[in-house]
């Protein structure tokens, strides 16, 4: 039983530390689900179908989501705001139809006999992601995301290629929801079409925000707190969509950076810290 909560939490953060990686290029992706259930049925038709061992297997199924998320960041350039969303939205769902439709995956019926993952692994994975994003925050490269949330305009009359930074983090988001796709497949065995659909990345959002949407702790802290209070307070799991809902709403009013309200600290601010 606990090694399912850490395997969940692990999964959950991996899911919100996709969205944050979205969010430091300044969009809001609600396609999180549709990355995941493609990382999930790659890595599982290559380890069930085709023998290959789970670890490279994964990497491509979160290879496989980045190429999925880049071809989707493309025409997703030309939205904003509620209608990114929309899109976004779009994707998650269509994704379930497409996969419900291949015979070969399953259809409707899932696709069963995936094994081999571990709450540890799944640890592991948030390490190293975890680590990834906080080396990501140290360099010159958090400034350019930086620029380009807080205004893409003014980005580009930099020289800022800011469809370059936008497609790498909309497929660096994809890539780290679809190796978590890869993980929860091959630790429940059994995955189904819709257990990726839209609530899913819905939820994923939440979380950040519930966290604070400024820096990668919040993500990791709201996915934390979600997944394990429903799990030893029985009247959250029996209520957990309202409660949640209830708890965001009250965020957004009194607290909307989140609980964590501080920004990620930058290699430069890091420096202007040291000076003085």
């Amino acid at each position: 039983m606990i090694a399912d909560h850490l395997f969940l939490c692990a999964v959950n953060v991996l899911l919100a530390w996709s969205v944050y990686a979205a969010l430091m290029a300044g969009q809001l992706s609600f396609a999180s689900g549709a990355f995941m259930a493609i990382g999930c049925y790659v890595a599982g038709v290559l380890t069930t179908m085709h023998g290959w061992w789970m670890h490279p297997a994964l990497l491509a199924g979160g290879a496989a989501a980045a190429v999925v998320g880049a071809l989707v960041g493309f025409p997703a350039l030309r939205v904003r705001g509620i209608y990114l969303i929309l899109v976004t939205i779009g994707v998650s769902i269509s994704t379930v139809v497409i996969i419900e439709n291949i015979d070969y995956v399953g259809g409707p019926v899932g696709l069963a006999g995936m094994s081999g993952a571990s709450w540890k692994e799944a640890l592991a994975a948030v390490a190293v992601v975890g680590a990834a994003l906080w080396a990501v925050s140290r360099t010159p490269l958090q400034r350019v995301l930086d620029a380009v949330r807080e205004d893409d305009r003014v980005a580009a009359s930099l020289g800022i290629d800011t469809v370059r930074v936008k497609v790498s983090a909309f497929a660096a988001s994809a890539a780290i929801a679809g190796y978590a796709g890869g993980l929860y497949g091959h630790y429940f065995v059994f995955v189904r079409p819709d257990t990726f659909n839209v609530t899913l990345s819905i939820f994923a959002v939440l979380y950040v925000i519930l966290g604070g949407v400024n820096n990668l702790w919040g993500a990791l802290l709201g996915a934390v707190i979600m997944t394990l209070l429903p799990e030893y307070v029985v009247a959250f799991k029996e209520w957990r969509p309202t409660v949640f809902a209830a708890v965001i709403v009250i965020l957004l009013l009194f607290r909307h950076e989140g609980l964590l309200t501080f920004r990620t600290v930058t290699a430069r601010a890091a420096g202007a810290g040291a000076v003085r």
